[in-house]
């Protein structure tokens, strides 16, 4: 539709999930206004028109709240990295605890007996992973390379990044550059970004083969920027180095580092490997997780959904043995070559097994643990909570004393929450937010359970 500019100053009452003001129209029609907080008057341009709901942008505000600041981004309302950049940070943490209350109020009937303090970190130049989209555009100049802008497959003109280390930020022009100087500019559809300590890696995804020349232009663009290139020809697993000596100098990638000095462990990754964006607030995470869960000397704990092993090595300095499990066979092998090179291997199990779809039989197979750690993609842990409930409903079955279940999603949290409380026996004894992604709406979270009524509460 045509844009137009609301007819009416629209009081905003509420944030939505993607941080969109909330009001209502005389007639009780629902509009949805990016840029408004709650308490604001607004103007709104409509963008979209529902039978129901309305969307838009405010153009006009009212009243502004105490809450609101001004954006360090100037491509903010553009660029659809962030949808936050105009609140408070103190406020985004209230806006996400909210948001999981709510969650586990609404869609489980829950209310935790502890509201743990929120996981903050820093607020800028945090991303150490990063996708960006490549697009030749020849009517905004050529090439260019960022997020896509908000609601849109286009790809904002991005020349600077606020929540990119500034250091890859400064980049962004010169990688434009750069690909416009290539054979196949139209071919090369994403650059994946991953940092770990020093190290800067670029994974250039080229849908045909590059030229020497190409690869010559890639070689004196990493040499003058401090990077490193690795060439993506199909899928995740085709990425390799740029150059055959890089990747024997490197160790299949394993300059890729992140450390967990609370454990004494460092984690190698592959530049396309899954690890969080933040490794200042994971550092953190971890910490937080093992201090919950708290496992004995004497105890053996599961890490369901392990990845790299992000929480199984930390555990494995505290426990007498842990198991990590993951969908990825890949990632699994990865995490045991991060268990020998921790000096953990002794303490540490991993198996390669698709979590979506276990068992009450998978997890007697798997035998008995004293803690669980749970730590899934948005998806949740639906079948590995049900399995549970149905274990401990057929008898003979304990399941572990308590569970910390860290969640990309609350509202899979919740759902995952109600299974364990309402039908495994669990007790939900507190739950928290963790600002893994400062300025979106995205909401890290974790929650602690406890097996029946006699447990203590947890603490922090």
């Amino acid at each position: 539709m045509k844009p137009t500019i609301s007819d009416e100053w629209l009081r905003i009452e509420a944030l939505d999930l993607e941080a969109r003001g909330v009001a209502h129209r005389g007639d009780g029609k629902v509009v949805f206004v990016s840029g408004a907080l709650p308490g604001e008057q607004v103007r709104a341009r409509i963008t979209r028109s529902k039978a129901k709901w309305e969307s838009g942008d405010a153009v006009a505000v009212r009243d502004p709240a105490y809450t609101r600041v001004t954006p360090r981004c100037a491509h903010f309302g553009v660029c659809g990295g962030c949808s936050m950049q105009h609140v408070d940070a103190a406020a985004q943490l209230a806006f996400k605890q909210r948001t999981l209350e709510d969650d586990l109020r609404h869609l489980a009937q829950l209310r935790p007996q502890m509201m743990l303090r929120p996981l903050a970190g820093p607020t800028w130049g945090y991303r150490h992973r990063a996708r960006l989209t490549v697009r030749v555009v020849p009517k905004k100049g050529g090439v260019l390379i960022g997020f896509h802008e908000r609601g849109s497959s286009y790809v904002a003109d991005m020349r600077s990044c606020a929540v990119l280390p500034p250091r890859v930020s400064a980049l962004l022009l010169p990688l434009r550059a750069l690909i416009a100087s290539l054979s196949c500019p139209q071919r090369l559809p994403q650059i994946e970004l991953a940092i770990g300590g020093d190290s800067v890696v670029l994974v250039l995804r080229h849908l045909q083969p590059l030229t020497d020349a190409d690869r010559a232009a890639l070689r004196a663009f990493g040499a003058a920027h401090g990077v490193r290139w690795w060439l993506q020809p199909g899928g995740p697993q085709t990425a390799a180095p740029l150059d055959a000596a890089d990747e024997a100098g490197a160790d299949d990638g394993a300059t890729l580092a992140y450390a967990l000095p609370e454990f004494g462990v460092r984690m190698p990754f592959r530049p396309t490997d899954f690890t969080q964006v933040n490794h200042r607030v994971n550092q953190a995470l971890v910490g937080r997780a093992l201090r919950l869960l708290a496992p004995a000397a004497h105890e053996r704990v599961a890490d369901w959904f392990c990845g790299l092993g992000n929480f199984t090595l930390p555990l494995a300095t505290r426990a007498a043995a842990v198991l990590g499990v993951e969908g990825s066979e890949a990632l699994v092998q990865r995490a045991r070559d991060n268990a020998a090179a921790n000096a953990l291997s002794a303490r540490t199990r991993f198996e390669a097994r698709n979590l979506f779809d276990v068992d009450s039989a998978t997890l007697r197979a798997l035998g008995a643990f004293d803690k669980w750690l749970v730590d899934p993609p948005r998806e949740g842990a639906l079948a590995l909570c049900k399995a549970l409930a149905d274990a401990r409903a057929a008898g003979g079955f304990e399941g572990p004393e308590r569970i910390v279940y860290v969640s990309c999603n609350p509202a899979t949290l919740a759902r995952d929450a109600g299974l364990l409380v309402h039908q495994a026996g669990y007790v939900l004894r507190a739950a928290g937010v963790v600002n893994m992604f400062p300025h979106t709406s995205h909401v890290e979270s974790i929650a602690v359970f406890e097996r029946g009524a006699a447990g203590q509460a947890a603490t922090d």
